[in-house]
């Protein structure tokens, strides 16, 4: 039987915030043998992997930039920091829609204390905002593997961040881009945005964050953090950074999930793509 975590509010020491959470599987922080032992040492190397598909309306374009750059400049983040036995991570931060559209926007850097933090969310602040079309959550992770090998770092673990609005609609099967990325030891979250309504004009679909859980999060200590109201954007994003930094999973309820079998397809963004295109 497959488990799903549903984690409360407590995150860290002294840190409290109220995003729901859920995840999979336990913290493990393992060092990993991949990589030369001479390349210099962080807790994790992170990859920020941001949805700007069409269904992502500017608004809300602006509210994922802003809750990236506020988290990372964060007192809890910052804190974070301190728990881990380098005091700092690297992170890259790219934007991505249809399965050949991805664009790094800010590339590997190290955040070790709010010096640092402040240059990144600098960068991230003063990209131009885009949109795309299509939403390729698999193209995202395929895209997102590769980087690693070009942090320059040797980080304890390696981590996938994972946020968008809608099911995978393009590309690879998404299960097959999430088990290739799990064989190499990468654990993916995952922050579902759902702020709307499901429509059929844009492809949402209802229970976004049980199809992020059953089929794109996976790995040690994997957990979906979801945004369900738009005041609460910003606590989700700093609290997903929090918990990935820190590499914690607080007191929880643990809560059995569809016994051998995800609760929604993991193809339904294909399968309403073609029932609306047919292609």
């Amino acid at each position: 039987m497959r488990w799903c975590v549903s984690i409360g509010a407590a995150l860290i020491a002294s840190a409290v915030m109220s995003a729901d959470v859920a995840g999979v599987a336990a913290p493990n922080p393992g060092v990993r043998a991949d990589k030369s032992a001479d390349l210099p040492s962080v807790d994790v190397e992170l990859i920020l992997a941001v949805d700007v598909s069409y269904s992502m309306d500017m608004d809300e374009l602006a509210l994922q930039r802003e809750g990236y750059a506020q988290a990372i400049t964060s007192k809890e983040f910052l804190q974070a920091l301190k728990t881990g036995p380098n005091g700092k991570v690297v992170v890259t931060y790219f934007e991505w829609a249809a399965s050949t559209d991805q664009k790094i926007v800010i590339p590997w850097r190290v955040i070790d204390g709010p010096e640092t933090a402040d240059a990144v969310a600098a960068e991230i602040l003063k990209a131009p905002l885009r949109r795309a079309s299509r939403t390729s959550i698999s193209g995202a992770i395929n895209f997102a593997v590769p980087l690693f090998d070009d942090s320059g770092h040797r980080g304890l673990r390696r981590v996938i961040d994972i946020s968008g609005d809608g099911p995978n609609n393009n590309g690879t099967p998404v299960t097959i881009a999430r088990d290739a990325a799990l064989e190499k030891g990468i654990t993916i979250n995952g922050l579902p945005i759902m702020l709307k309504e499901p429509s059929y004009s844009t492809m949402d679909i209802e229970n976004l964050d049980f199809y992020y859980e059953d089929c794109v999060i996976g790995g040690a200590g994997s957990f979906v953090v979801p945004i369900k109201t738009r005041d609460k954007f910003r606590e989700a994003i700093r609290t997903k950074l929090v918990l990935e930094v820190a590499n914690r999973v607080p007191e929880h309820r643990i809560v059995p999930a569809a016994a051998n079998a995800p609760r929604i397809t993991c193809m339904i963004g294909e399968q309403i793509w073609q029932d609306r295109w047919g292609r």
